[in-house]
């Protein structure tokens, strides 16, 4: 992290926030940090492709923690996707709702954060590695942690709702903490709402901790204002002998930073990244990745597939890491990107770090336009153009939506990636 003189808006930010109500040490902690370096600059490797200060000081007004707004149980029915059968957790605003919330325990426990031990916060996702990470740790004021039992099943999903709606762009703040003890599995969804196309930073952090010989799959919709500027710090501590997959589409947007990072921590156990991004307009979408391979006999696969239209950007940053002790790794990475017009503009870089020697390990990178042969193929039997371009598109986007495995949830991305598709 460069050492930076504070951002003017966060300098404003401070200033506004409520007197530490919990959570003290953390966010005291956080808060020097964030005094020491600000906010990334342009000099920062990690962000030099994305400019995210300079958005925030060109696009918030009002650099203070956002209002909660007005909802009712018919405004949270109607943006549940259809099908959905499962538990639902609403954050309002970044804050959690109980109120509008439908949780039966079964098989779990879930706590405001307000309630929780305030020891637990902050284990996983440091907030050395992520200047918004410290930002959240100040600014959070109440999300969810959830513990799934040991031996549990959770049969149907929990789905993280989240209602957006800012004034003059103030910032939201969710938090999640997800604790899965052993030998348990579960299925998680995220979706959010913005309830106008005005301009706001959400800024959010979720912590998953993965038992030993469980799974964990976690779903991310991100279709929210075209205005929205957000940035996603997840971070996962994987077990021995559990498997933990993360599927992420990315539609909507103004600027939208994701940081993911699953850390692999004993033999046997498993990682695996899917990532879809339909871009257009002059949407930014900055998917950083870092998978951290400890011990002998693990396993991750990761794949990112974009395309791109009008004058959007898109950059793509993958680590795969490899310590010496992680012995007989079998660990894969794969970008693909297609450009649908000349001003779209992909930044891609695959990156491998080994230590060990006894490793099988691949990446690359791949952006280029439609198949032209292809294309030609699917007319020569009678398909319009339009239609054959629409085919191809959705082959190659649905080796992502096939890495979703909740039926409702994927069929909802399955639509709407195939009304995006026909507009391109």
């Amino acid at each position: 992290m460069t050492t930076v003189k504070t951002h003017k808006t966060t300098d404003l930010f401070i200033s506004q926030l409520n007197p530490f109500n919990s959570f003290l040490a953390l966010r005291e902690n956080s808060l020097d940090l964030i005094k020491e370096f600000g906010l990334p600059s342009a000099k920062d490797e990690e962000y030099k492709f994305t400019p995210i200060s300079k958005k925030l000081e060109q696009s918030i007004a009002v650099f203070a923690q956002a209002e909660e707004t007005a909802l009712t149980p018919s405004d949270v029915k109607t943006h549940i996707f259809a099908g959905f059968e499962g538990d639902l957790v609403v954050f309002n605003n970044g804050n959690y709702a109980p109120d509008l919330s439908s949780v039966s325990n079964e098989g779990y426990t879930l706590q405001s954060l307000k309630e929780a031990d305030p020891s637990l916060l902050g284990q996983i996702a440091k907030a050395k590695k992520d200047p918004f990470v410290a930002l959240n740790n100040v600014s959070f004021e109440d999300g969810v942690y959830i513990r799934v039992n040991r031996n549990s099943n959770l049969k149907k999903p929990i789905l993280f709702l989240h209602f957006n709606q800012s004034n003059k762009g103030q910032v939201i703040s969710p938090r999640i903490l997800i604790e899965v003890e052993d030998n348990a599995s579960a299925t998680f969804i995220e979706d959010t709402v913005s309830l106008n196309e005005d301009v706001y930073f959400a800024n959010t952090v979720t912590e998953v901790q993965v038992g030993a010989n469980s799974h964990v799959d976690y779903y991310r919709l991100q279709n929210q204002s075209k205005s929205a500027i957000t940035v996603n710090n997840f971070e996962a501590d994987v077990a021995r002998d559990a498997v933990f997959t993360s599927a992420v589409v990315s539609l909507r947007g103004d600027m939208v930073r994701n940081n993911l990072s699953l850390n692999l921590l004993d033999k046997g156990c498993e990682g695996n990244m899917y990532g879809l991004y339909l871009l257009n307009g002059k949407t930014h979408l900055d998917n950083h990745t870092n998978v951290d391979h400890t011990k002998p006999h693990e396993e991750s696969n990761e794949h990112y597939k974009g395309i791109l239209t009008d004058q959007s950007k898109g950059v793509f940053n993958g680590k795969i890491f490899v310590r010496q002790d992680a012995q007989k790794t079998n660990a894969f990475q794969q970008n693909n990107n297609i450009l649908m017009s000349e001003d779209a503009v992909i930044h891609t870089k695959p990156q491998l770090e080994i230590w060990a020697d006894d490793v099988k390990c691949s990446h690359g990178c791949t952006t280029g336009q439609l198949d032209e042969e292809a294309l030609f193929y699917i007319q020569s039997r009678g398909i319009g153009k339009e239609n054959a371009k629409g085919l191809l598109l959705y082959a190659f986007a649905g080796e992502v939506l096939e890495k979703i495995k909740d039926q409702a949830f994927r069929e909802y991305c399955v639509t709407l990636v195939a009304e995006r598709l026909g507009n391109y």
